[in-house]
């Protein structure tokens, strides 16, 4: 699907934010890309998407080099970033004029998300509250159809109803031919979609890996609530009443994972969860 190979990249006059980065996306899973502000998450987008270039490496869609923008590349990418602004046209005329790029645009099935996120179909995308503009936005990248459909913050600026139904949107649009890469710090509002998890940090991606292989790996121990661990503590954080754990998992059973916690411990503890999931 997507292939990224000894990546290097860096702003003029800035750090090298990227140097030897390897990461392939396959088809059919929803990738959540987690790190710290400044870690790189949305130069990564950027650069998966054609709109910035890197000093060296290289990076393939579907066996496409991104960096030509080839109109069979840019038909089947779609970038949905954190900010953006819209034209002065009501949903109808921006879907005239825009669908046309994209072969296996669904008109009908645009229809329907937009119903059922409740956009007002005739009022002018730029009179919208940034909400309803983010509705907008989701709901014409799921219509394209095209194989890979990036998201930089999607929940920003949704509430609490509207995402709801954006996680069980996702769920239901997901396949074996189409992939989501999404960035997000609101780990909660996302947590039951992502699998496999990617966090990047100093250039770097320090966790791949998917929910089986995490959830047989580690276990989340909440000593405020009477929970004891059975394995060796990897992280721990402080909470109300207690401690929050990171720890191994004995008998690798499955269980639920925290991701934030997870994060945490990453960030803090590196050395120490990388070794276990690459041993």
């Amino acid at each position: 699907m997507l292939h990224i190979e000894n990546l290097a990249f860096a702003y003029p006059k800035g750090k090298a934010l990227f140097k030897d980065l390897n990461l392939t996306l396959e088809k059919g899973n929803i990738y959540g890309l987690l790190g710290r502000n400044g870690a790189g998450k949305t130069s990564l987008l950027k650069l998966a998407c054609g709109l910035l270039y890197p000093q060296s490496g290289s990076i393939h869609m579907n066996e496409l080099a991104v960096a030509n923008r080839e109109p069979a590349f840019l038909s089947d990418i779609y970038l949905i970033p954190e900010e953006f602004t819209l034209p002065d046209f009501k949903p109808e005329e921006y879907i005239r004029r825009y669908s046309v790029f994209y072969p296996r645009f669904d008109a009908s099935y645009l229809e329907e998300l937009l119903k059922e996120m409740e956009v007002d179909y005739h009022q002018a995308l730029n009179k919208m509250s940034f909400g309803q503009r983010k509705k907008f936005m989701i709901a014409f990248a799921l219509a394209t159809r095209v194989s890979l459909v990036v998201m930089d913050e999607p929940t920003n600026g949704l509430d609490i109803p509207s995402k709801s139904k954006f996680r069980r949107i996702i769920a239901s649009a997901i396949d074996e031919e189409r992939t989501f890469l999404i960035s997000t710090h609101q780990v909660r509002d996302l947590e039951s979609l992502i699998d496999p998890l990617l966090i990047i940090d100093d250039g770097r991606i320090l966790v791949n890996a998917g929910l089986e292989k995490l959830s047989r790996l580690f276990s989340c121990i909440n000593t405020a609530k009477g929970e004891h661990p059975r394995g060796e503590v990897l992280y721990r954080e402080k909470i109300f009443g207690g401690e929050y754990l990171l720890t191994e998992n004995p008998d690798g059973t499955d269980n639920p994972i925290d991701f934030e916690l997870l994060f945490n411990a990453v960030l803090h503890e590196s050395a120490a969860i990388i070794n276990r999931l690459n041993a």
